[in-house]
């Protein structure tokens, strides 16, 4: 996420439920991208400091665990940069010219110039921010699968250029052999069908085949892969997009919640503030007066009970409504007791956390020494292929 202010409840039910569940199936990487932040509010960077903190406060009120989860900040694991220059060097411009958001956010956001450099080739560093974990998944919505894509294209250009080791076809019979007779037969008749025949599914199967074995390094596996694949051996290997159902968290005025709408009810938001925003909330139009029926349809507060409302009370709110026998008011209450009840225990633990700053920050510190580990060893591999190593 990138650090722009106070998280609110679209981000909660848009992103952090979903990590809160991933992070129990898989080992995830979650950062604060203040790099990223950087190319929209170059010109007054004071929010990104002021909120990067914020921001890991309240993903850990929220319920994304340091114990099962890496947390750190972008910029101090300084290798993201690396990559992104080096990725650089061999990504076409016309393929960040292409990328859907790259206009559409020049025509939206007006108030700033993002003919820059870096509002271009984000993209490639958001592509270094997946390949140097070597992902095998990026959860996104509809909307990002296009960024996805690209970064598969891009690691699939790098590792054209720089998977071929002097010595690889003998790495790749020697690694065959250690599969077993049985699985070696499987692999080379599924590689033959692929090269062949353009059999996709025995691509698969080869693939499975791969993933099962557990008596091979994960080098030989990535060479394995690569040999499958008619490429080479895999340096960084392509992302899946894990596709989430992203719940489209309604703002108080009825459109999508977006600080930029200036819609939000924040998950740190008093109580008696969130009452305010809630109660004050527009509604049918065509109901002026208590007595008039409504259609929830067109009313903004019918979408928050879609996201808090059980089915049985949802029914009898909707009745009341459409035969006056319920006010507004009173539909709105149930509203205001859910969004209350959620957020009471991140208040709680947002205030804990408060409270024991150095132990965020060691939080922190932790996570980004780990990611930077991982990075390091990417790194150092990518170095070397590119030829960018000391020579002895």
């Amino acid at each position: 996420m990138r650090p722009t202010g106070l998280l609110h409840l679209g981000h909660f039910h848009g992103v952090l439920k979903n990590w809160i569940e991933l992070q129990h199936s898989y080992e995830c990487f979650y950062f604060v991208a203040d790099w990223h932040a950087l190319t929209t509010h170059y010109d007054d960077p004071s929010i990104i400091g002021e909120s990067t903190r914020d921001m890991v406060i309240d993903w850990l009120a929220a319920g994304v665990n340091p114990g099962n989860s890496t947390i750190f900040v972008q910029s101090r694991v300084p290798e993201h940069a690396e990559l992104y220059t080096l990725l650089g060097m061999i990504t076409p411009l016309g393929w960040l010219e292409r990328v859907p958001s790259y206009k559409d956010q020049q025509e939206k956001i007006k108030d700033k110039d993002l003919g820059t450099f870096g509002f271009l080739g984000y993209p490639v560093l958001q592509s270094a921010d997946i390949l140097i974990y070597r992902a095998g998944y990026v959860p996104v919505g509809e909307d990002q699968v296009a960024h996805v894509e690209l970064t598969r294209e891009i690691a699939r250009r790098f590792n054209h250029f720089y998977g071929r080791e002097p010595d690889f076809e003998s790495k790749v019979e020697t690694a065959i052999r250690k599969m077993g007779k049985k699985n070696a037969r499987l692999y080379k008749d599924a590689r033959k069908r692929y090269q062949e025949q353009g059999d996709i599914e025995a691509l698969s199967i080869g693939r499975a085949l791969l993933d099962a074995q557990q008596n091979i390094s994960l080098s030989d596996r990535e060479r394995l892969i690569g040999y499958l694949d008619g490429e080479g051996r895999i340096i960084l290997p392509e992302p899946q997009s894990l596709l989430t159902v992203s719940s489209k968290m309604p703002g108080i005025d009825g459109q999508k919640m977006s600080k930029s709408y200036n819609n939000t009810i924040s998950l740190r938001e008093e109580p008696d503030e969130v009452a305010r925003k809630l109660k004050t909330m527009p509604t049918d139009p065509a109901r002026v007066r208590r007595t008039d029926p409504g259609d929830p349809a067109k009313c903004p507060v019918w979408n928050f009970h879609q996201v808090y409302t059980d089915e049985d009370t949802k029914q009898k709110l909707y009745e009341g409504c459409t035969t006056a026998g319920i006010g507004c008011l009173e539909c709105k209450q149930y509203v205001i007791d859910a969004v209350l009840e959620e957020l009471a225990p991140i208040q709680r633990r947002v205030k804990e956390y408060l409270r024991d700053l150095s132990g965020v920050d060691s939080i922190i510190t932790e996570g980004c020494e780990a990611a930077r580990d991982v990075a390091q060893d990417t790194m150092e591999e990518v170095r070397k292929v590119m030829g960018l190593t000391a020579r002895r």
